[in-house]
């Protein structure tokens, strides 16, 4: 696994008949559904690490998953999507941080609070992750371009969630779309030391202080309500 936390998308087949709620019971039927999804989600990964993105074939990944073809299409839409399902989960995280923010917390306080404590226990989501198989899967994400091209769409979704977290007026918009790309900024910065061979223990404390930096940048551009 390469992050932790991960749910099925929003449209999936995972989502059918699913109880609402985040304290709803599951059913068998789900249970059953997101073990399938997470098999294939497994073999895809696996398989493209070891061949590269390109060289394998949907119709492999299914073969792997001992699933047909149109089923695997029911769970992941593209092929990209067997790879950057496991951002699904974090399309929404900023949303959910702002709105789960303590009472006389401002959303910016809650949003570097977070990342802050994502740094120090080397969240993947950070880019200060130096286990090798994280490493792995970002080499494969950053060196295809059609993933990073869909990445895109995740974090535009992000950007939407935080915006209507905030209030969703034109300024909230505005807020979100630099929230969403400081963070970006801070984890790839992280993800590219960190590639070029150095420990995340080594890049942690110049991390903290990039973080801090961003922050600060953000609080001086934002308006009242949002720092």
């Amino acid at each position: 696994m390469v992050m932790s936390g991960e749910k099925p998308r929003s449209g999936t087949v995972a989502d059918e008949g699913t109880p609402r709620g985040p304290n709803a019971p599951m059913s068998l039927r789900e249970r059953k559904k997101q073990l399938t999804y997470q098999a294939v989600s497994d073999a895809a990964i696996a398989m493209f690490l070891e061949r590269g993105f390109d060289k394998v074939s949907v119709a492999e990944v299914a073969a792997a998953a001992d699933i047909s073809k149109p089923t695997l299409f029911r769970y992941f839409p593209s092929k990209e999507d067997l790879a950057l399902h496991r951002f699904a989960d974090h399309e929404d995280e900023s949303a959910r941080v702002v709105a789960a923010r303590a009472a006389g917390e401002s959303p910016l306080d809650a949003l570097r609070r977070h990342f802050l404590e994502g740094l120090e226990r080397r969240d993947p989501v950070t880019g200060l992750c130096d286990v090798p198989e994280v490493l792995a899967f970002h080499r494969l994400l950053y060196g295809t371009p059609s993933l990073v091209a869909r990445l895109y769409a995740y974090q535009g979704r992000s950007e939407a969630a935080l915006a209507r977290a905030l209030g969703d007026a034109a300024a909230d918009r505005l807020a979100a779309g630099q929230i969403i790309a400081v963070l970006r900024i801070l984890a790839l910065d992280n993800w590219r030391r960190i590639s070029a061979g150095q420990s995340a223990d080594e890049v942690y404390a110049d991390a903290v202080e990039a973080a801090e930096l961003g922050f600060v940048q953000l609080r001086s551009g934002l308006g009242p309500g949002r720092r």
